[in-house]
């Protein structure tokens, strides 16, 4: 389908339901009744990026399902370019069970054998779209099978030759892969080819098997093309690295409901700083700023229930900041 608008930034991935208890800190088998919440990483940055008044486009595959279109509609209420996006008439849309503990941190069961968003072909990928967009952004679930594998590679190899910065937030989901061996290696595999990586301090002790306060095991994970690695570390704020530089900034403190979508809010506000200004990364001073601000949006998204539902105003943001000083 020809796009109608181009979008700044292009996202690239899974949607799906999450289903959630209406309670926190009870089990899956516990829980007596479910809440259910549009949730996947690539799409909550998708709305994320929208809500602070940025451009954006999800490219994914769904379920020709009453969730499928549900899922679609909560896109485009969200003032998401929908371009990209295509139904499987025999594969239905991906659910996950999500209990949240009492601390507000998340278990998952998901329900995918397969779903729709893994069955996405490169033929039915909307190239246009990414090739006249800034940043391409993307996670690591899109790579655990094919074909969905295959079309994730060519979309990123139609960026890089246009031109295209890539963004890269692997999002690691164990219970998705086959093996924790198997995550490593191929969350590691498309590695080399990003621009900009985001991780959460967890992820870093996952990749590498060290621990992620030690800058030597961050740093392991630098690569020569790499013009900006971020590490969040919940709510004691974020790390930078750069080519020449290198830093933290300080989180915010709030009253946490539910970590959900707080790493997606994080980064949609750090892609929205990039595609306004991608000379950022070569300035420490605007990055920090840019960083703050992101810091503020992955807060005030852990202050309520839900991912997309959560995600904040820029003026929420600039509200918090001013709170805080």
């Amino acid at each position: 389908m020809a796009s109608n608008t181009n979008a700044s930034i292009v996202s690239f991935g899974e949607m799906l339901i999450d289903f959630v208890p209406d309670v926190s800190g009870v089990s899956l088998a516990e829980s007596a009744a479910f809440i259910k919440a549009p949730g996947g990483a690539p799409a909550n940055v998708a709305c994320a990026i929208s809500k602070l008044g940025g451009s954006s486009a999800f490219i994914g595959k769904f379920g020709d399902d009453e969730f499928g279109h549900m899922l679609v509609d909560i896109l485009k209420k969200n003032q998401v370019n929908t371009d990209g996006v295509c139904f499987d008439p025999h594969a239905r849309t991906a659910l996950a069970f999500v209990t949240l503990k009492k601390n507000g941190e998340r278990e998952f069961m998901f329900y995918r054998n397969p779903s729709a968003d893994m069955l996405l072909k490169e033929s039915e990928i909307n190239m246009d779209l990414i090739k006249k967009s800034k940043i391409f952004h993307y996670g690591s679930i899109s790579l655990i099978a094919e074909p969905c594998r295959s079309a994730h590679l060519a979309a990123m190899k139609a960026a890089k030759s246009a031109g295209v910065i890539l963004s890269y937030d692997p999002n690691v989901r164990l219970p998705l892969w086959p093996s924790p061996e198997a995550a490593r290696d191929g969350i590691m595999s498309i590695w080399k080819e990003a621009d900009f990586i985001k991780v959460s301090d967890d992820e870093v002790a996952f990749l590498t098997q060290g621990d992620s306060d030690k800058e030597e095991s961050v740093m392991s994970l630098w690569h020569e093309g790499l013009k900006l690695l971020v590490v969040t570390d919940g709510e004691k704020g974020c790390r930078y690295f750069t080519k020449s530089f290198k830093g933290k900034v300080d989180g915010f403190s709030v009253k946490t409901v539910d970590t959900t979508g707080a790493g997606d809010s994080f980064i949609g506000s750090l892609l929205c700083s990039l595609a306004k200004d991608p000379s950022i990364v070569g300035d420490e001073g605007k990055l920090k700023e840019a960083l703050k601000f992101a810091n503020a949006c992955g807060a005030i998204c852990t202050t309520k229930k839900g991912a997309i539902p959560a995600l904040p105003t820029a003026s929420a943001a600039r509200d918090l900041i001013a709170a805080s000083k």
